[in-house]
């Protein structure tokens, strides 16, 4: 069996065994539609914190379930109202700063983009950088937050891809595959792609999942 062959059958074991994005974990059914691109920057937002993933998606559920999918909806909801949603996710230790954080968040959403992230990707005009460094005005939203973005987003901005960040990356050296973005991409459909880079990642934080891959 060939280098790529066999990179090719680890790439299907990556799927197989951590392909789920966050945002499907969280319940988001992505879409390019305004409530959807909105909650998976909350979601963003939430994962950026130094909290682990199930608590961050478990609060974004919380979040959503309480009614607060748009940026509008966020802002009607009084700042106990958001602590509390977070609290019921068990998202308590940053829980009162991040009711801040997605009020401001929201504001800066509504107020700079119609509540519309469709028109964030317009000014970004097909420049990854560019859409990575709008993403940063975001209250809530540094480096880290804007990469979860875009390796979720790029399941419905087909322009993001390949997007194949440094965690995604480390995760691939660990499950024993290439690290170069183009050859790494080039194992997986690009329909697959955000999938595939966040079970990278889940790799990359979960030693157990590594050591299921054979």
């Amino acid at each position: 069996m060939s280098g790529r062959q066999d990179a090719g059958g680890t790439a299907e074991q990556v799927l197989d065994v951590a392909g789920r994005t966050y945002a499907d974990e969280a319940g988001i059914t992505l879409a390019d539609s305004p409530s959807a691109l909105y909650r998976l920057l909350v979601l963003s937002v939430l994962l950026s914190a130094r909290i682990k993933s199930d608590i961050a998606v478990a609060a974004a559920k919380e979040l959503f379930r309480a009614g607060y999918r748009t940026p509008e909806r966020m802002l009607a909801a009084s700042w106990q109202d958001r602590v509390d949603a977070l609290g019921r996710g068990h998202y308590v230790r940053y829980d009162e700063s991040t009711a801040s954080t997605l009020e401001q968040g929201a504001r800066v959403v509504a107020d700079t983009y119609g509540g519309d992230l469709r028109r964030m990707a317009k000014q970004a005009d097909g420049d990854v950088a560019r859409l990575r460094r709008l993403l940063r005005e975001v209250p809530g939203l540094g480096p880290v937050g804007a990469d979860i973005f875009c390796r979720e987003a790029q399941a419905v901005w087909p322009w993001l891809r390949p997007f194949l960040d440094r965690k995604a990356r480390e995760g691939a050296e660990r499950a024993g595959l290439p690290t170069d973005v183009s050859t790494l991409s080039s194992l997986v459909r690009g329909d697959d792609l955000a999938r595939f880079s966040a079970a990278l990642v889940r790799v990359r934080l979960d030693r157990r999942l590594a050591e299921r891959l054979s």
